[in-house]
């Protein structure tokens, strides 16, 4: 069929994209000479932990001052907190929906699960995610939580720190395997042989 054939062409080249990204996150650097002192700078940040240790292939720090390293630094805890929601909502939407409409006529509970939920959601829908989202990221309508903000003493509190950036990583890579996977399984139904996508934790089919 010509419809399916045009569908699974766009999926595959929204995989072979997403292994695009993956691969370049781990390319070595075409910059390999990054100077000792400008990594000395850098090499003590929270973050830099073994076995890794001060890991920049791409060369990002090469050549920024301590404004710009706090801006990255901020931008990807951010996109870990996001990635960390996108995990979760992955594991919920396998087994809960909400009781409400996405856009009129349309309820959360007839929206496919993950990447098939691309094509099903209508302009609409979209333009509310994304006006939400865009209005929280720019006039920062949460804001930083005061409530149940624990009183921790420099050392735990650096420890935490470390615990929510490293947390964060796991999320983006895993938030990538589960597009790639999702997206193939998408392609091509059936191709693990498996008959959930979150095969780590069966007792949500239950």
């Amino acid at each position: 069929h010509k419809y399916l054939s045009k569908k699974s062409i766009k999926m595959k080249l929204a995989i072979a994209t997403l292994l695009a990204g993956s691969a370049a996150a781990f390319a070595p650097s075409k910059v390999a000479q990054t100077s000792t002192s400008l990594q000395s700078a850098y090499e003590n940040e929270l973050g830099v932990i073994e076995p890794t240790g001060f890991f920049d292939p791409l060369g990002l720090s090469e050549g920024i001052d301590q404004e710009t390293f706090d801006q990255y630094r901020a931008a990807e805890l951010k996109h870990g907190r996001v990635a960390q929601l996108a995990v979760i909502g992955y594991v919920v939407q396998e087994s809960t929906r909400f009781p409400f409409d996405i856009a009129p006529g349309l309820p959360c509970a007839e929206v496919p699960n993950g990447v098939a939920a691309i094509d099903a959601i209508p302009s609409l829908g979209w333009a509310q995610m994304i006006f939400f989202i865009g209005a929280v990221d720019y006039w920062g309508f949460l804001g930083d939580f005061d409530a149940g903000k624990p009183d921790l003493e420099p050392e735990e509190l650096e420890k935490r720190k470390l615990q929510e950036l490293q947390h964060g990583r796991l999320a983006m890579l895993a938030t990538m395997e589960l597009f790639r996977h999702d997206s193939q399984n998408l392609v091509s139904p059936g191709f693990d042989g498996l008959d959930n996508l979150i095969t780590g934790l069966p007792f949500i089919y239950n």
